[in-house]
C-alpha cells in the first residue's frame, strides 16, 4: 500500500480517506487532501499530479480550512457541469460513500433540512446517491459539502464513471474484511473447538490461557478492522445524537471483544472470540450479498449513463477533430460511423441510418434515420454513416434529464416509505431499551446467561429489514419500467396509481398519433388556394401545435407582426396590415356556417371567413388497448376539437363519455369536479397546452419522447409515446404495493417472533446473527423480483 499521502507526501498511515486519480486508487492522509484532489479531478485538471514539480501543501484539518478547500466546487466550471436550474432553486446529484442501510440516508436528509436554504433532499441509499435542492442565494454548494463531511460522509458531484469506480473500491474493502473475517473465524474457532470437546486431550490452565491469547491475537483484527464499517456508520449516528440499524450491532460486537479481553486479562470467565469472528463473517456475508444486489437493480436504472461516449468526432471545415463530448455546443455537427454510440442530441443533416434506442425506449427495434429526424446521446447508430447538429448541450441531453428525474423520483416517498423509516428509528431504541432490561432480569435469574442474552437480543431484533422493506422494492419497480421506457417523476406515483378510479384521455396526439393531413380546403375567399395555403402557413408557423406541421410551405412565408398565440384557441398576427386569425371557431368573431361545423381550423380576416380545413388525423394501434384495459374504471375523453370529430373516435373506441370544444380551463373544471366528488384522477395527455390539467391530476401520464423532460408537469413519462405501456405501470404498481406489503409483513412477523426468542433465552448469539442477516437479505431477494417484467 502506498506509504505516503498522494497529495501532500505526509506519512500516510490511514486507508480511509482516497479518490480515483489518474485511473489508480490513491490514498490520502486527511479528508482535507481528499477534497482537494477530488476538486482538481472534477474540474478535468488531473493532469496537474503528473506534470507537478512538488508536492502541495497539507490543508488543516479544522472546518474553516476544509471549507476552503470545498469552496472550489462554487466554481462557475463545475457548477455549469453538474449544477441543473430547477423550479425551486438549484439541484445536484451526489455521490455518498460510507451508506449502509435506510437509517444512513435518513441521517444525512434531517442533518441537511437544517441548514437554511435547502428546499428539498432526497437519499437514495440503494444507488448511494443524494439529490439536493437549494436556493444559491442563501446556501452555497460548499457548505452543503462541509455539513456531509462533519456528519462522517463524503460527498461529490454525481458522474457514471466515478460512481462505477466508488463501488468497486468499497466492494473491495468490504471482500478485504470479510475475507480476514472468514480467515481468523477458521483459525479461533479450530482452537476453541479443540478446547470446548476436549479434542487434544487434558489441558492445563496454561494451555488454555495460551489458546486463549491466540484467540485474542486473532480476534483483534477481526473487531477493529473487518468491523470497522459497523462502527463508523454507529459513531456517525450517536454524534448527531440518532441511532441507526448499526448501533445495537457495534454495541454487541463491541460487548464480546472487550468482555473477552477482560477475561483473558485477568485470567476468569470465559472467553467467545469464535463467536465474535463467526459473528462479524456472516454479518460481512450479508452486507455483501445484500449490497451487490441491491447495486444490480441501481446499474439498470443508470446503464445508459455508463454507456455514454467520452469523445466526439467534430467537423470543422471538412475536417474530423476528436474532442469531448461534453464540450460540445448547439450548432457544431458531428459525424456518427456505423457501431459508434451518438454522443450527443441534434438532428441529422446528412445521410441515412438505423438506430438502436432500446436504452431510452426499451424498444429493440431499430429505427430509421434520415436529414431532419431527431437523435438522442447514448444511442446507437448501427447502420450507415450520420452527420448529426448538436441541438444541446450534453448536460441538457435527454439521457442527462432521465437520469437526473430517475435520482429526483425517490423525493417524494410513499407514505408507507416514510412511516417504515420513523417505525424503524423508534425500533432501534426499543431494541436497546430491551436488550438493557433483559440483561438486568437475567442478571438476577441466571448472571452466566445475562450477557449472552442481552447480546442476542441487539443482533437478532435489529431492524435492518424493515428498514429495507420499501425503498429497495421501489427501486426495483423504477428500475423496471425505466427498463421499458416508462419514466416515473415521483416514486410515490406507485402508491397513487393503484387508487385510480376515473381516467380523462386527451384526443390529439394521445388516442391518436397528431399527424395531420389536409383532407379538404373551403376556399371562402377571392384568393386563390395557394394564397390561403400561404396565409395559412405564415401564421401556422408561429403555433406549437401539431396542426401547423400541415400547413408548412417549402417556398417563401409572408411578414407576420404583432403575432398573439392564444392557448387551445389559435393564432392572431397582422399581415401587410390587416389582421387575421386562424385556429378553432371559439377564436373566430364571425358565425361559422352549418355547413362548415365539421372543420378543424378557420381562417378569417375582421370582416369575413376566408377558408375551412378538414384535417383527419390517425388514431394509434394501441388506443382500443388502452380503452378496454381501463374499462373497470370511469373513462372520459376531454378534447378541444369540433363536436364531429370528437364524437366520431369516442364511438369507434367506445368512449361513453365524452366532451368537445373545451378549452384548458373548462378541462381543468372537470378535473377538479371529479376530485371533489371523491374520485382519484388519472389524466393522460401529449403535455401540448395541457399543463394546469396534469398538476392538478392525481396522477398525470404524458407521451414525451423528445421533449423537455423537466418541465413536463406530468408525474410519469411515456419515452416511447406507446400507449400499451400504460397498462405495464398499472400491472407494476399494483406487484409493488404487493411486495411492499409481503416485505413489511415478513419483517414485522420476523421481529416480534424472534424478540421473544431472544429475551426468553432460547436464541443463541449464532442463531441471531443467522435470523436478521437471512431476514434482509430475503427482503432483498424477494424485491429483486420486481426487476423481471
Amino acid at each position: 500500500m502506498q506509504k505516503n499521502c498522494y497529495h501532500c507526501g505526509s506519512v500516510n498511515n490511514n486507508s480511509d480517506y482516497s479518490a480515483l486519480v489518474l485511473r489508480e486508487v490513491r490514498y490520502f492522509c486527511c479528508p482535507g487532501c481528499q477534497a482537494v484532489a477530488e476538486t482538481i479531478v472534477f474540474n478535468g485538471l488531473e493532469n496537474y499530479y503528473s506534470f507537478r514539480s512538488e508536492l502541495a501543501p497539507r490543508p488543516a484539518d479544522n472546518d474553516s480550512d476544509i471549507l476552503q478547500s470545498l469552496r472550489l466546487f462554487d466554481e462557475k466550471s463545475v457548477t455549469d457541469e453538474f449544477v441543473h436550474q430547477d423550479k425551486q432553486g438549484q439541484e445536484i446529484q451526489l455521490s455518498i460513500a460510507g451508506i449502509n442501510c435506510a437509517a444512513c440516508g435518513w441521517l444525512i436528509e434531517n442533518q441537511l433540512s437544517k441548514l437554511d436554504g435547502i428546499k428539498q433532499v432526497g437519499v437514495n441509499v440503494l444507488a448511494k446517491r443524494l439529490v439536493v435542492i437549494w436556493d444559491e442565494q442563501q446556501l452555497k454548494l460548499s457548505q452543503i459539502l462541509q455539513k456531509i463531511q462533519q456528519i462522517g460522509y463524503d460527498a461529490k458531484p454525481f458522474q457514471a464513471e466515478q460512481h462505477e469506480a466508488l463501488h468497486q473500491q468499497e466492494n473491495k474493502t468490504l471482500l478485504k474484511r470479510l475475507g480476514l473475517a472468514g480467515l481468523m473465524a477458521m483459525q479461533v474457532m479450530m482452537l476453541n473447538l479443540g478446547v470446548f470437546f476436549d479434542w487434544f486431550g487434558h489441558i492445563d490452565s496454561d494451555t488454555k490461557q495460551y489458546f486463549a491469547w491466540i484467540s485474542f491475537i486473532l480476534s483483534t483484527p477481526v473487531a477493529l478492522y473487518s468491523a470497522m464499517g459497523f462502527y463508523l456508520s454507529a459513531y456517525k449516528a450517536l454524534k448527531v445524537a440518532r441511532v441507526n440499524m448499526d448501533v445495537p450491532i457495534s454495541f454487541a460486537l463491541l460487548s464480546i471483544y472487550i468482555s473477552g479481553c477482560y477475561a483473558t486479562l485477568t485470567h476468569s470467565g470465559q472467553t467467545y472470540f469464535e463467536s465474535l469472528c463467526m459473528f462479524v463473517f456472516l454479518l460481512l456475508i450479508s452486507r455483501f450479498l445484500e449490497q451487490n444486489a441491491r447495486f444490480k437493480a441501481v446499474q439498470i436504472s443508470s446503464n445508459l449513463l455508463n454507456h455514454m461516449p467520452t469523445m466526439a468526432t467534430l467537423m470543422v471545415k471538412g475536417e474530423h477533430q476528436l474532442v469531448l463530448a461534453k464540450t460540445l455546443v448547439a450548432g457544431q455537427q458531428v459525424l456518427v460511423r456505423s457501431g459508434q454510440i451518438i454522443p450527443i442530441d441534434g438532428k441529422v443533416i446528412e445521410g441515412f441510418g438505423q438506430v438502436n434506442e432500446s436504452m431510452l425506449t426499451g424498444e429493440f427495434e431499430l429505427v430509421t434515420k434520415h436529414p431532419q429526424s431527431a437523435v438522442y446521446a447514448g444511442t446507437i447508430n448501427q447502420v450507415g454513416t450520420l452527420v448529426v447538429e448538436v441541438s444541446q448541450d450534453l448536460k441538457h441531453s435527454l439521457a442527462n434529464q432521465i437520469n437526473q428525474l430517475q435520482s429526483s423520483a425517490l423525493l417524494a416517498k410513499p407514505k408507507i416509505a416514510a412511516l417504515a423509516d420513523i417505525v424503524a428509528q423508534y425500533f432501534v431504541v426499543f431494541v436497546l431499551l430491551t436488550a438493557a432490561t433483559s440483561f438486568m432480569a437475567w442478571y438476577f435469574i441466571a448472571p452466566d446467561k445475562a450477557f449472552w442474552v442481552a447480546i442476542s437480543v441487539l443482533i437478532a431484533t435489529c431492524p435492518c429489514a424493515l428498514g429495507l422493506a420499501t425503498p429497495v422494492s421501489l427501486t426495483c419497480a423504477i428500475a423496471n419500467l425505466n427498463k421499458q421506457g416508462v419514466l416515473l417523476k415521483r416514486a410515490d406515483v406507485l402508491e397513487q396509481i393503484n387508487a385510480i378510479d376515473w381516467i380523462a384521455l386527451d384526443k390529439t396526439g394521445t388516442l391518436t398519433e397528431g399527424k395531420f393531413a389536409l383532407q379538404i380546403l373551403h376556399n371562402l375567399s377571392q384568393h386563390s388556394d395557394s394564397e390561403v395555403l400561404q396565409l395559412a402557413a405564415s401564421l401556422e408557423q408561429f403555433s406549437s401545435h401539431p396542426i401547423a406541421t400541415v400547413f408548412k410551405l417549402e417556398h417563401k412565408l409572408l411578414e407576420v407582426i404583432n403575432v398573439q398565440e392564444i392557448v387551445a384557441q389559435g393564432i392572431v398576427g397582422h399581415i401587410a396590415g390587416v389582421e387575421y386569425r386562424i385556429g378553432s371557431s371559439r377564436l373566430m368573431a364571425l358565425p361559422i356556417p352549418e355547413q362548415l361545423q365539421d372543420c378543424n381550423v378557420y381562417l378569417a380576416s375582421p370582416d369575413k371567413l376566408l377558408a375551412a380545413f378538414k384535417l383527419s388525423d390517425t388514431v394509434r394501434q394501441d388506443s382500443q388497448t388502452l380503452i378496454d384495459y381501463c374499462k373497470p374504471r370511469h373513462i372520459v375523453l376531454l378534447s378541444g376539437d369540433n363536436r364531429a370529430d370528437v364524437q366520431q373516435l369516442a364511438q369507434s373506441l367506445h368512449i361513453s363519455h365524452w366532451h368537445a370544444q373545451l378549452d384548458p380551463q373548462q378541462k381543468l373544471n372537470l378535473i377538479k369536479q371529479a376530485q371533489h366528488a371523491g374520485h382519484k384522477v388519472l389524466m393522460v395527455g401529449d403535455g401540448i397546452n395541457d399543463g394546469p390539467v396534469l398538476a392538478q391530476a392525481d396522477v398525470a401520464i404524458t407521451l414525451g419522447m423528445g421533449t423537455d423532460l423537466a418541465k413536463s408537469s406530468a408525474d410519469v413519462i411515456l419515452l416511447e409515446n406507446a400507449l400499451h405501456k400504460i397498462p405495464v405501470l398499472f400491472a407494476v404498481a399494483r406487484k409493488t404495493q404487493v411486495n411492499i406489503k409481503q416485505n413489511m409483513t415478513w419483517a414485522i412477523a420476523y421481529n416480534m417472533l424472534i424478540l421473544p426468542l431472544a429475551v426468553l433465552g432460547v436464541l443463541s448469539p449464532l442463531a441471531a446473527v443467522i435470523g436478521m442477516s437471512l431476514s434482509s437479505l430475503l427482503v432483498v431477494l424477494n424485491a429483486s423480483r420486481l426487476l423481471r417484467n
